[in-house]
């Protein structure tokens, strides 16, 4: 009787030890795959520099007021003659009219209207009054108005001029697990021909972040906009562990934050100075920003390096805190978008000098962050 029950029981309980047997392999399976994914983790963090780069003080001490654009056409002729009357030029000296000289393109360029409180410097006003004056949008006569002392010290193109430091502020919305209220930055710096961007995103309460992310570029200032030398990214989620990475950019090649080497591709920027690398080709030829262009952007970001085709979508007005805005829109195309890439969408202002006054990043539907500016931006004294 004993050795037939133990005959009945004994395929029921060998079923239940290969049961058993088969939930342990897949538990030490996924354990494993977890430890191998946290220790890949931890080493994207290994070469990371235990603080986040010091954030260079600046005292704002003044607002960026929003002009609106001027048309700038062909000037009056008794101003500018035209080229076949130009011998004509010393009777109409006796009418009163200054003798051709040439000074005359500087005359050209002083009866522009300029921005109020600010005063041109010649180089730049020369600079300006040399391109034809058809093709001259009043942008770049805009841009062209900034402090004496900033053109002495900041490499130019085009008329442009690199400010000290500007701050634009943003109101923070988007849903992530949930709705996102909070607020953000995009801050400019300029030491010399070296630059810092600062990009501080966060949601929920001040004293109690549900996500706070501060990203910052480092390198310097050329004639082909900013060189970034160094990215850092430093992210606090609520409940988990702070997360640091870098990316190092050399001469010839880019370490990217898990460890890769890319070859460093010409104008190539990274997450944040993407932003003002934008404002910088806007602002040096307007003529870019004009709805139906195209144009490639390299873009290291922490775990890969691409070509971006942007396009200038449409014209769009922006309802702001402090007025309506007069935005170009600016949308990423992917053919092929990988999963979990996320895409940066922005609307440049070029009565606001080209700031980006809203940007859109977003994973998909379902988690985006969106961005839109707050307040006028700020500017710090010369």
């Amino acid at each position: 009787m004993v050795r037939r029950l133990t005959r009945g029981f004994a395929p029921g309980r060998g079923r239940w030890r290969s049961v058993a047997f088969a939930t342990l392999v897949v538990i030490v399976v996924l354990c494993h795959a977890w430890l191998t994914r946290e220790l890949a983790d931890r080493m994207i963090e290994i070469d990371a520099a235990a603080a986040m780069p010091a954030r260079i003080e600046v005292a704002y001490v003044r607002v960026l007021e929003p002009e609106a654009p001027k048309a700038v056409g062909p000037v009056a002729a008794p101003a500018v003659p035209a080229a076949p009357r130009a011998p004509r030029a010393p009777r109409a000296a006796k009418s009163g009219a200054k003798p051709a000289s040439a000074a005359e393109p500087t005359v050209v360029a002083e009866a522009r209207p300029e921005p109020v409180g600010e005063a041109a410097s010649a180089p730049a006003i020369a600079s300006a009054a040399s391109t034809p004056a058809a093709s001259v949008d009043a942008t770049t006569v805009a841009a062209v108005a900034t402090p004496a002392s900033a053109a002495a010290s900041a490499p130019a193109a085009g008329g442009f001029q690199w400010p000290t430091a500007t701050r634009v502020s943003y109101f923070l919305n988007g849903y992530w697990r949930g709705d996102l209220n909070g607020h953000a930055e995009v801050e400019w710096i300029r030491v010399d021909e070296r630059y810092q961007v600062n990009v501080d995103l966060r949601a929920g309460p001040d004293f109690a972040p549900i996500f706070s992310r501060r990203m910052t570029s480092e390198g310097r200032i050329a004639a082909s906009g900013l060189v970034p030398e160094r990215y850092d990214e430093d992210t606090k989620v609520m409940f988990r562990d702070r997360r640091r990475v870098s990316v190092v950019f050399a001469p010839e090649s880019v370490t990217l934050a898990n460890g890769q080497q890319r070859e460093r591709l010409a104008g190539v920027q990274d997450t944040a100075s993407q932003f003002i690398q934008f404002t910088w080709m806007f602002g040096t030829d307007p003529e870019r920003l004009r709805v139906g262009n195209s144009f490639e952007f390299p873009l290291a970001l922490p775990r890969s390096m691409n070509r971006w085709t942007y396009d200038v979508a449409e014209e769009e007005t922006l309802y702001t805190s402090f007025g309506n805005i007069a935005t170009f829109h600016l949308k990423p195309r992917r053919a092929v978008r990988r999963p979990g890439e996320w895409l940066v969408e922005m609307w440049f202002a070029p009565e606001l000098r080209f700031l980006p006054v809203r940007i859109h990043i977003e994973q998909d539907a379902g988690t985006f962050v969106d961005l839109l500016i707050a307040k006028k931006p700020e500017i710090a004294g010369p």
